[in-house]
């Protein structure tokens, strides 16, 4: 039986994890926190689940309050699984500990949000291979349907081809997204906790988002790869910049009047700014890669964050764009080098193969070459993306181990994280 521990949950995303019951998933969970208005927040989400009128949860919470509150949990061991989302200050050192204590974890992006963060995850992934423990992040972002189609598309050599290498110029992948500090979760306004914008417990815009776009380079385009991270990554250049807020849409934002004294460093002339952006270009065992994150304060009205993604292969080009032209809806184009007559045969072929597997998806000519026609139901959102994260870990712990694929991914793309944002220049 798993029993689920939730610890310090500053982050919607723990609650999200509980948004349905699991089999094999005891209903019991351990919270343990300091009293205040994080905690709160995430017992209001739970409760909603809990008394929502279709498929409620029955999630029955024992919540320990107190400033101890990370001793405690680790002196009672009342669960064998530590859910970790919040302030990412010591969330390193947090998975570390929880490891030393004999307990898995499932752990919020990002795992470690610098160099010596770095080095202490690769020590907590040495001591839990050592104890047959699991570490594992929520990458919610392989579970969306156009990221799935993407990858599937692009290991199909009839119409994909092999990727490029591309150049410094114009590399083989990039990948965009764009995120919002206002915005909407389970249907009511989201209010973040104030160190949520102080890079330093937070962490650097280069170091927290682009967590799940560097994930899905290396599942897209070496699925299952075990890598030496030190020698199959290179950063060739990095870059960041800030969002300014003002003190009414941080107000709107946290319900905070005034800022807190450990952001008045990051203060020009009143306006708090936030360095939330950034912009790397590596390659990954010879392939060039770009990856950019942007922060905006609130999302046009109608849209919501957004993801582009661009993968260059030597017969065609995979396209996810996001934009008002797509209605803000994240659509998959095929833009084939060559529009001949033997190339489209081959490619309503393999898409005919591939409803098999995804059953409703078809073909329409746009601008870009070819739209993929995705059916509604595998629109299933954001939120329920981390249920497939936990089901998949629970699926690990069940068989007892990890992947080393998956333990390859993780250190890797901290690993590039981490190194982008030691060598990042202000923009």
């Amino acid at each position: 039986m798993i029993k689920l521990l939730t610890f310090n949950p500053g982050h919607f995303h723990a609650a999200l994890v509980q948004k349905i019951m699991f089999d094999k998933v005891s209903k019991e969970v351990n919270v343990y926190a300091p009293d205040g208005a994080e905690l709160a927040t995430h017992l209001k989400l739970i409760n909603s689940y809990n008394t929502r009128e279709n498929n409620p949860t029955n999630w029955q919470l024992k919540i320990y309050k107190g400033e101890d509150y990370l001793q405690k949990m680790l002196d009672e061991k009342k669960g064998n699984v530590v859910i970790l989302a919040g302030n990412n200050q010591k969330k390193t050192t947090y998975i570390n500990e929880a490891v030393q204590a004999g307990l898995n974890v499932l752990a919020d992006k990002p795992m470690a949000i610098d160099k010596g963060g770095f080095e202490i995850l690769e020590k907590a992934f040495q001591k839990a291979d050592a104890h047959d423990l699991l570490l594992f992040d929520i990458m919610t972002e392989r579970y969306e349907i156009t990221n799935l189609l993407q990858k599937e598309l692009a290991q199909n050599k009839d119409i994909f081809g092999t990727i490029e290498k591309g150049s410094l110029k114009q590399p083989a992948v990039e990948k965009l997204s764009v995120h919002h500090f206002f915005k909407y979760v389970s249907g009511a306004p989201l209010i973040r906790p104030a160190w949520y914008f102080d890079v330093e417990q937070e962490g650097e815009g280069l170091v927290d988002v682009t967590t799940h776009l560097v994930d899905l380079i290396q599942w897209s385009v070496f699925p299952e790869t075990v890598f030496d991270y030190k020698n199959d990554v290179e950063i060739l250049s990095a870059q960041k910049w800030s969002t300014p807020l003002s003190l009414a849409e941080f107000t709107m934002s946290t319900r905070l009047d005034t800022f807190p004294d450990y952001l008045k460093k990051d203060l020009k002339n009143g306006v708090l700014q936030v360095n939330a952006n950034g912009e790397m270009i590596y390659t990954l065992k010879g392939v060039h890669v770009k990856v950019g994150v942007k922060w905006d304060f609130e999302a046009p009205k109608g849209s919501g964050d957004t993801h582009y993604s661009l993968m260059r292969g030597t017969k065609a080009h995979l396209l996810i764009k996001q934009g008002k032209e797509q209605n803000f809806k994240p659509i998959l184009y095929i833009k084939p080098l060559k529009q001949t007559a033997a190339y489209t045969k081959q490619l309503n072929q393999n898409i005919k193969k591939l409803s098999l597997k995804y059953p409703g998806i078809a073909l329409k000519p746009s601008d870009e070459g070819w739209e993929i026609i995705i059916p509604e139901k595998y629109h299933v959102g954001h939120e329920a993306h981390f249920a497939e994260v936990a089901k998949k870990y629970f699926s690990y712990l069940k068989k007892g181990e990890l992947p080393a694929w998956e333990k390859s991914y993780m250190l890797t793309k901290y690993y590039t994280t981490t190194s982008a944002l030691s060598k990042a220049s202000l923009k």
